[in-house]
C-alpha cells in the first residue's frame, strides 16, 4: 500500500504542506487503500488492485485548484478577524473600565479603587494587540 502513498504524494507535491492539504492526502489515502482492500477481497492480487485504484482514481486537477486557492482566503479572514477581535478588546475594556469608574464614583467617592480592576482589564487587549502584530497586522 506504499505505492498509493507516493501516488498521492507525487500528485500534491507542487501544493504547500498547510494542515488542509495534510488532511485532504490523508483522505484520499484512505479512501483509495480500503478501495484496493474491497478489490483484494474480490480476488485481484494485490499489486493489479493498487494498480486498479490508481488508474480508476484519475485526475486530481479540481481539488488542486481549491487548495491552492484556500489558503490565501483563509490568511486575509484571519487578519481581518484578528484586526476585530483587537478592536472588540479595546472597545470592551473601555466600557468596562468606565463602568467601574462609574460605580467607583456613583458608591464609594472617598475610595479609589477603579484602578485595580483597571490593571487587569488592560490585559485583554494588550495580549490582543500583540497577537495582532504577530499574524502580520498593522504592515
Amino acid at each position: 500500500m506504499k505505492k498509493i502513498q507516493h501516488h498521492v504524494d507525487r500528485l500534491f507535491r507542487d501544493l504547500p504542506e498547510t494542515e488542509e492539504v495534510i488532511q485532504v492526502k490523508e483522505e484520499i489515502i484512505l479512501d483509495l487503500q480500503e478501495k484496493a482492500q474491497d478489490l483484494i477481497i474480490q480476488g485481484k492480487t494485490e499489486e493489479d488492485a493498487i494498480n486498479k485504484t490508481i488508474v480508476d482514481f484519475g485526475d486530481i486537477d479540481e481539488i488542486k485548484a481549491e487548495l491552492q486557492q484556500t489558503p490565501v482566503q483563509s490568511s486575509h479572514t484571519k487578519k481581518k478577524h484578528t484586526r476585530l477581535n483587537l478592536w472588540f478588546s479595546v472597545w470592551g475594556s473601555g466600557l468596562f473600565i468606565a463602568l467601574m469608574w462609574f460605580m467607583n464614583i456613583e458608591y464609594t467617592p472617598n475610595n479609589i479603587w477603579f484602578v485595580y480592576p483597571t490593571f487587569v482589564i488592560l490585559w485583554w487587549p494588550l495580549s490582543m494587540y500583540y497577537y495582532w502584530r504577530r499574524q502580520g497586522g498593522g504592515k
